[in-house]
């Protein structure tokens, strides 16, 4: 991946101590929470290569029970994570995986949703400078970095079914930065990630949801710090 400033080796503001196996791990956990839709009723994260021989001295099981919670990188309750997860009815566990994996810094969380039971399998890579990429969810290869505003959306391979989602995007002037597309099998399951130039509205979002080929639409958005979350808070 090519950094594209300073602060993207620097990492973000962060409660530490690492901004690969700290703050990454956190944004990767927070990627999960957003993509399930839902909070976790159980966690199972398994740690691969550089994470799982570090991950406990880095806090990196802290940093994802944190992003699990949805707390952003600079939260000061993400050293008591994963006290807090349990004490918010989170079964959470942490392994050290063998075999192949895409990266020194990854890791692999399997997720149930506390209210509708959907599960999710998910995993992340955390590339430096608190920069992540989500290469796989539910068996799809995809790219999301997190770094722009995402937009999910669960289809089936129709003929078609991509010129009315960027039809969709055009008429609602909304520019797409990057797009990756994986499907099951032909005419069966896919999943579109799209990251935008800007925050999806909740109309793109209905509009989005309405074509006939679609089941799904999930947005992911890792760009708020804590204090801008409690900005949002206050103008409630």
């Amino acid at each position: 991946m090519r950094f594209k400033d300073v602060f993207s080796i620097i990492g973000p503001a962060m409660v530490g101590p690492s901004s690969s196996h700290t703050a990454g791990a956190a944004r990767i956990g927070r990627a999960a929470r957003q993509v399930l839709g839902e909070p976790a009723s159980e966690a199972e994260v398994t740690f691969f290569g550089s994470f799982a021989a570090t991950y406990q001295g880095h806090g990196t099981d802290r940093a994802i029970a944190g992003g699990l919670l949805d707390f952003a990188t600079d939260d000061s309750r993400l050293p008591d994570s994963i006290e807090l997860a349990e004490e918010a009815g989170m079964a959470i566990s942490f392994g050290q995986g063998t075999g192949l994996f895409p990266h020194p810094n990854t890791v692999r969380l399997r997720l149930t949703g506390a209210r509708t039971g959907t599960e999710l399998a998910l995993t992340g890579i955390s590339i430096g400078g608190g920069n992540i990429e989500i290469v796989d969810i539910d068996g799809f290869g995809v790219k999301l970095t997190g770094m722009y505003p995402t937009v999910l959306i669960h289809h089936m391979d129709y003929l078609g079914v991509l010129a009315s989602v960027t039809d969709v995007m055009r008429r609602g002037q909304f520019n797409i930065g990057h797009m990756s597309l994986d499907r099951k099998n032909r005419s069966g399951a896919a999943l579109t990630v799209l990251e935008l130039d800007e925050a999806a509205t909740p109309e793109l979002l209905h509009e989005l949801s309405a074509l006939p080929a679609v089941q799904s639409v999930k947005v992911v958005d890792l760009n708020e710090t804590l204090q801008e979350q409690k900005g949002k808070d206050n103008t409630r």
